[in-house]
């Protein structure tokens, strides 16, 4: 099995947006120590205590600061932009990095309904148009578009993937025989069946091409089930608090969010999220990664880790990676 970084650059209260975008560069160099397949960079708009609203800028400066882990845009929400300037955008980080970069779409707002308006004043028609644009763009990554080249081409084109959480999106991925990355952090879905879907309407668009799925996941790990749960509090109670239209100070300490008050309501929204995430040890993180790798036929499990301490979030994928990967890795300093 694999393991990726799913990074959306979280802004801890004590932070800038600076150090928030340096640190995940700096997790992309540990996941490439550790053996991490690929990261991911989210992307958001005017959303508090997120720092990455241009993933494809990250990747430049990630990619000049690694070697070999795969980058990718996770996602670019496809309905803001033209098909021809994501490919352009995608080609030119492939001529940069070759053999590295994955190009994945969503279909998603990233933010509130004013933002959306000022990034385009057609985003629902797009929504609509969906199939139509990624049909487009990976004419586009193909260069079958006559008398129009999304340049430069790279030697390696883009590795296309489809990110969502419904058997609609599952569906459209396999249509197109690309490859799937299924939500499940963000989704209340049965993952098993929407993946099936996906490969019930898998059709190859190369000759021995073969399904991919990635699976995406909320862990926290450490080196107890106590100490794993402790640091959630701050991931949990920012989530509660962005819920409220709160938390834009970012993500809050450990003893804030020990301190930070809960309704009777709250503290069950608390728990329903807290199911919904990996959160202990390396023998329970492991255990619950290769059950959800199994249930749904995946290739790869992708991990989206949010915590205070920039320390405790390599922590953790550390001991994942040390677990799961069998690595022979040390202690990073």
């Amino acid at each position: 099995m694999k393991l990726s970084i799913l990074d959306q650059s979280p802004i801890s209260s004590n932070q800038t947006a600076g150090e928030a975008l340096n640190e995940s560069m700096k997790l992309a160099q540990v996941g490439e120590r550790l053996g991490y397949e690929r990261i991911w960079m989210t992307e958001h708009h005017d959303l508090p205590g997120l720092a990455c609203s241009a993933p494809e800028v990250m990747l430049s400066y990630i990619g000049a600061k690694t070697k070999t882990i795969r980058l990718g845009t996770g996602a670019v929400l496809l309905p803001h932009y033209k098909s021809y300037k994501v490919a352009e955008v995608h080609h030119q980080l492939a001529t940069l990095f070759p053999g590295r970069i994955d190009l994945g779409i969503g279909r998603a707002p990233g933010g509130s309904a004013e933002v959306t308006n000022a990034l385009n004043d057609n985003f629902l028609q797009n929504v609509y148009k969906m199939p139509d644009l990624v049909e487009e763009l990976l004419c586009y990554l193909d260069d079958q578009i006559p008398k129009v080249s999304a340049s430069p081409l790279p030697d390696i084109s883009p590795t296309p993937w489809l990110l969502g959480t419904s058997a609609k999106s599952a569906s459209l991925a396999g249509e197109h025989g690309i490859s799937y990355v299924f939500g499940q952090f963000m989704s209340d879905e049965d993952g098993p069946t929407i993946v099936q879907k996906y490969l019930d309407a898998f059709t190859p668009r190369d000759r021995g091409q073969k399904p991919g799925i990635i699976v995406t996941i909320s862990a926290i790990c450490a080196e107890t089930t106590e100490k794993a749960e402790e640091i959630a509090l701050s991931s949990l109670i920012w989530q509660l608090q962005k819920e409220k239209g709160e938390g834009k100070q970012g993500v809050p300490s450990i003893q804030d969010a020990k301190d930070y008050p809960l309704s009777d309501k709250e503290k069950e929204r608390f728990e329903d999220m807290k199911q919904r995430m990996i959160i202990g040890g390396p023998n329970e993180a492991k255990a619950e990664i290769k059950e959800i790798q199994t249930k749904n036929q995946a290739n790869e499990i992708m991990i989206m880790t949010t915590t205070y301490s920039p320390q405790d979030r390599v922590r953790s994928y550390e001991l994942i990676a040390e677990e799961v990967l069998s690595t022979d890795n040390k202690t990073l300093s």
